[in-house]
């Protein structure tokens, strides 16, 4: 069942879920896979990725995903490992969007909340942005409950806080790429390649394997590209970026953007697509599966 078709406002499926937070995770993570997938959860002898990941947010916890998962403090976690220079620079950070001093931000910028999920304002030009439009509708998502939608429990703890930061210059194509590997205990193994989210048709997804060859698999929900993707400048650096940041974590994901050979970090991603999504072949799903070694019971 497609209930994204059926109750097409995110804000309003939200709020629904969130009168079943008594539900118990177990039987609730039970019941969403099974509305989304069509299928049953093995959670005693889970193959699949989209399985393990269902494992992963109830019997994995560790706090240093919660630090990773804060868009502002896992900073502190890229410097802790050396890689300061692909941080966006920051121009901010604020707990109250009315602190936010409008008149020495440069003319772009973008802000986003530390704990939200598609909680970002892009501003290209700052003469036209209406600023109290702006610090409401920023201080909104600050005051939302945390949501338990999909029980991703590492997001549940992160303050919300709203931060500053530059705003990274699209390409002659009026792009931005988005390179989202895929690692497990400090090794990648393929990575989304996503372009295309500015133009009108909506974003593209590939997915390619670390010799930057196209694999013959698509996310279920995501068109899949139909042009070839240049492979980026320093791609090696990116490859050796994602096994450093990912060898704390049995699954996480890493984002990165290229800008003509300058690397930028995007985010760590713990539960790709909350684990309810498809792939086109499904045998992506059992390929990942393979790859994701679950640990020991972590609570």
């Amino acid at each position: 069942m497609d209930y994204k078709r059926i109750i097409k406002s995110q804000k309003l499926r939200l709020k629904i879920l969130s009168f079943t937070d008594f539900i118990p995770s177990s039987l609730m993570i039970k019941l969403q896979y099974k509305l989304a997938t069509g299928r049953n959860l093995n959670l005693n002898k889970p193959e699949r990725f989209t399985e393990k990941l269902q494992w992963y947010k109830l019997y994995y916890q560790d706090a240093l995903m919660t630090q990773c998962a804060d868009k502002y403090s896992v900073r502190d976690y890229i410097n802790s490992k050396g890689f300061g220079d692909i941080l966006v620079p920051l121009f901010g950070v604020y707990e109250d969007a009315r602190d936010i001093n409008f008149d020495i931000l440069p003319d772009k910028f973008v802000l986003k909340t530390t704990n939200g999920s598609h909680t970002n304002i892009l501003c290209e030009d700052k003469s036209k942005l209406d600023t109290a439009e702006t610090i409401r509708t920023l201080n909104g998502w600050l005051s939302e409950k945390a949501e338990k939608a999909g029980r991703e429990w590492a997001y549940y703890d992160i303050k919300p806080r709203i931060i500053c930061e530059k705003y990274l210059e699209k390409d002659d194509n009026n792009d931005l790429v988005d390179y989202k590997f895929f690692c497990f205990n400090g090794i990648p193994v393929c990575l989304y390649v996503i372009v295309e989210r500015f133009l009108k048709g909506g974003a593209k997804l590939a997915i390619y394997d670390l010799n930057f060859a196209k694999m013959p698999f698509i996310r279920a929900d995501i068109a899949g590209t139909t042009k070839a993707v240049k492979k980026p400048k320093n791609f090696d650096r990116m490859i050796e970026i994602s096994k450093c940041l990912s060898e704390d974590f049995p699954h996480v994901r890493v984002d990165l953007y290229n800008i003509d050979g300058e690397i930028f970090f995007g985010e760590l991603t713990f539960y790709d697509g909350s684990g309810y999504k498809g792939f086109i072949p499904d045998e992506f799903d059992k390929f990942l599966g393979d790859k994701f070694y679950l640990p020991e019971v972590m609570k």
